[in-house]
């Protein structure tokens, strides 16, 4: 059974160093292809979108209007740019109300539990000590409060029933007003 959970490994230390090194070597490669790619990208697309100025032979009423064409067109560009902006914004904000929803209902950030080896037997053992303390030991665990004996006499008012017969009516008030 042993046998079966240690594995050889199919290659040497010297070897898998060299399948590393090569890797990296590719990843390397066609990172550098990656960036290139987006930049001839960037241009093809700037060209099709953005056709070059022909600003040779215009008068100057033609060139006021090219400006202001292209004054519009940064405008337009502009108020996009901007509406794109402020629905980021807003679906952020939304995001993180969300995530503080998620982290209110899951009860915050718990602490990370640390693994505890213990036998089947123990834990057994560990669960039913506790039931059988928790009610053994609740009558031991509450608080006893010790009187003076002097407090005792002074509190003590005798019957309920005659104090509150003689304090009843018009002769009680007196009595209270009197003392």
């Amino acid at each position: 059974m042993a046998s079966l959970l240690k594995k050889k490994t199919k290659y040497s230390a010297t070897r898998r160093l060299l399948l590393k090194q090569k890797l990296l070597k590719k990843a390397g490669v066609l990172l550098v292809q990656e960036q290139s790619n987006k930049v001839t990208e960037r241009e093809s697309t700037l060209s099709e979108r953005v056709p070059p100025l022909k600003l040779s032979g215009l008068s100057v009423q033609e060139l006021q209007e090219l400006c202001k064409e292209l004054h519009r067109k940064c405008d337009t560009v502009d108020e996009a740019r901007y509406d794109i902006e402020a629905k980021v914004l807003k679906n952020e904000k939304e995001l993180a109300d969300l995530n503080a929803k998620i982290n209110e209902l899951k009860g915050g950030k718990r602490p990370n539990l640390k693994r505890v080896k213990k036998s089947a037997d123990a834990m057994l053992g560990a669960l039913t000590e506790a039931k059988l303390s928790s009610k053994s030991d609740f009558k031991s665990n509450l608080k006893t409060v010790k009187k003076d004996k002097k407090e005792e006499e002074k509190v003590d008012p005798g019957d309920w029933r005659k104090n509150v017969e003689s304090m009843s009516g018009m002769e009680g008030r007196k009595k209270l007003f009197n003392s």
